[in-house]
C-alpha cells in the first residue's frame, strides 16, 4: 500500500451484510472512507473489513466518522473496531492456538473496541465447552470445534462481560487482511 506519511488500517465493521440485515453496499462504503481522505481503500468480502491508509491524526478519528457518515447515509449504527497493520500482523503472529497445534479451520478472532481491563479475568473459560479462548490485550482468540454457530462465545455475551465492543473474523479472515496490509 503506497502513500508517503499515511499508514495503514484495517476498519471492521460489525453486523453490515450478514443474514439480509444491515445491508451496505462494499463500493459506497469505500466512497466513505475516500471522502473522509483515505487513500488506497479497498475492502475484503462483503462483511465489512475495509483496509485504508491515512495519516494517524485522521487514521484514529475514522471510526467516529465513518459511523455517523454510515447512520447519516444509511440510517444504521454500525459499530467499528480499529487496528494499524502492525496490530494486525501482532494479531496474526500471536494465536495461542497455532502453537497448540489447533486445526486453522475452527479458529477465530474477537477484536475489541478496548481494553478489558480487570473484567478479563472474571470470564467464566467453561462457559461453552469443547470452545475455548485465550484473552490478549484487546483481541480474544478462539477455538471452536463445533463452529461459531453453535458456540456460546458470542460478541454479546464478551461485550457485556468486558464492557465493550467486539467484531470477529475467521482465521482465513485474519491472514487475508494481513497479506492486504502487505504483512
Amino acid at each position: 500500500m503506497g502513500s508517503k506519511g499515511a499508514g495503514a488500517y484495517v476498519a471492521l465493521m460489525r453486523g453490515i451484510n450478514v443474514g439480509g440485515k444491515n445491508m451496505l453496499p462494499m463500493k459506497d462504503l469505500v466512497v466513505l472512507f475516500e471522502k473522509a481522505g483515505c487513500t488506497d481503500v479497498r475492502h475484503y468480502i462483503q462483511s465489512g473489513n475495509v483496509i485504508f491508509r491515512a495519516p494517524a491524526a485522521l487514521g484514529w478519528k475514522i471510526p467516529e466518522v465513518i459511523q455517523k457518515d454510515i447512520e447519516r447515509g444509511f440510517g444504521l449504527k454500525v459499530p467499528i473496531v480499529l487496528r494499524t497493520a502492525e496490530e494486525w500482523a501482532t494479531v496474526a503472529r500471536s494465536n495461542p492456538f497455532l502453537t497448540a497445534g489447533a486445526n486453522a479451520e475452527n479458529l477465530h478472532v474477537m477484536f475489541l473496541a478496548d481494553e478489558p481491563g480487570a473484567a478479563g479475568a472474571a470470564l467464566d473459560p467453561n462457559r461453552s465447552p469443547p470452545d475455548t479462548f485465550v484473552l490478549q490485550g484487546r483481541e480474544i482468540y478462539l477455538s471452536l470445534p463445533n463452529g461459531a454457530a453453535r458456540t456460546k462465545l458470542t460478541n454479546a455475551w464478551f461485550d457485556s462481560k468486558l464492557k465493550t465492543t467486539s467484531t470477529s473474523r475467521n482465521w482465513r479472515t485474519v491472514l487475508t487482511l494481513l497479506e492486504m496490509t502487505g504483512g
